[in-house]
């Protein structure tokens, strides 16, 4: 997958700006605060219908400005053309356009543009709360497999409405409480769908991340377990098996669980833990391990997805060399070569062999900005 153009209007901090990369690595190089995050935020947007950050819609919006409007086209492996247009008003909520077609429903465009990130702010991957590392296998997995998405959106209806039912059986007594079971049902068999999935997914990521990792640190040996509110699971259990646990979970905690008002148990509550020779890294790693860890993730998730798909997907990384040695720099530049198009942004200019490199104060004396 590779973007060939973007038009920008009032989005951020550009008024006006045309972006044209190479389909190898481009290095978009300026001062903090020129605009150089933002340029990956409007590519992300037309990929996955958000910012980087996830911010509500109306912060993107150029100071004093009504509106903000992307254009955009990409060409798939197949030299495919999918154009994406978004606009944004503060009056209506943002309209996706596809190949000239609305998008009603906002997960149907994820995975159509793969799309792999790197910011600095995503160290709480690594190093942060659970609800973080839940939200980079979903997000991982999300652009490969229709299904695990469209069950994560039934079990984020379901347990709400759970959570909802077990509120009035607290409070009020008067809700059949027959209503529960049936709730308990539903749950039980998309929790198992969705941790069967997660389970697969870390078994055939972890083969590649070893092995990249390897090129970034040859001493250390890194892991990722599955922490599952269900206990210890094994590698290979079935969705039916865990559907039985999910079941029999429910049922021993049922008491607690009204009186708490909450769903106790299932794949809002896991973790993925991150170890490095066998310690757990958000414990003992230094900031240097806790970044080389983060690369490593995102340049894995981009070889994940090519044996998936079939397809490269886009790169953008922001800020990926700071705090980084010059070894470490040229050890990124060489697992990059063969990854396709790649955007970075850098404060300082970064060449490596074929680099398209790019200013953005270029940029502005040319009009674009």
């Amino acid at each position: 997958m590779r973007l060939k153009c973007i038009h920008y209007e009032n989005f951020r901090n550009h008024r006006l700006l045309n972006f044209i990369p190479s389909d190898g690595i481009n290095v978009i190089y300026g001062l903090n605060g020129s605009g150089k995050t933002s340029l990956l935020d409007g590519i992300h947007y037309c990929a996955l219908t958000r910012g980087f950050v996830s911010a509500a819609d109306s912060e993107y919006l150029s100071f004093s400005s009504d509106f903000f409007l992307l254009e955009s086209n990409f060409f798939s492996e197949s030299e495919s053309l999918i154009s994406v247009k978004i606009a944004y008003t503060k009056e209506r909520e943002k309209q996706i356009i596809v190949n000239n077609c609305d998008v009603k429903s906002y997960s149907n465009h994820i995975g159509r543009i793969p799309c792999i990130t790197f910011s600095p702010p995503e160290i709480i991957i690594v190093n942060g709360a659970p609800s973080e590392r839940r939200r980079f296998i979903d997000s991982a997995i999300c652009q490969i497999n229709k299904r695990y998405l469209d069950d994560l959106i039934a079990y984020k209806r379901v347990l709400h409405q759970r959570n909802a039912l077990l509120l009035l059986l607290r409070d009020h007594h008067t809700t059949h409480p027959e209503m529960l079971s049936l709730w308990t049902e539903n749950i039980s068999r998309l929790a198992a769908s969705i941790v069967h999935t997660r389970v697969l997914f870390i078994l055939a990521f972890l083969v590649r991340f070893r092995e990249l990792y390897g090129q970034l640190s040859i001493n250390e040996y890194p892991s990722i377990n599955y922490r599952s509110s269900l206990g210890k699971i094994s590698a290979d259990i079935s969705p039916e098996a865990l559907y039985v646990l999910f079941r029999a979970k429910y049922e021993e905690t049922e008491k607690q669980e009204i009186f708490r008002a909450q769903t106790l148990s299932g794949p809002h509550r896991d973790d993925l833990v991150f170890l490095i020779n066998e310690k757990e890294i958000k414990k003992y790693a230094s900031q240097g391990q806790l970044r080389t860890f983060l690369i490593g993730l995102k340049l894995s998730q981009h070889r994940f997805y090519y044996d998936s798909l079939g397809e490269k997907p886009l790169c953008l990384l922001d800020d990926i060399f700071s705090e980084l040695d010059g070894s470490r720099i040229a050890d990124i530049f060489n697992i990059l070569e063969n990854c396709g198009q790649i955007i970075i942004t850098s404060a300082e200019q970064k060449g490596h062999g074929n680099v398209n490199i790019i200013s953005v104060e270029s940029l502005k004396k040319m009009g674009a900005i």
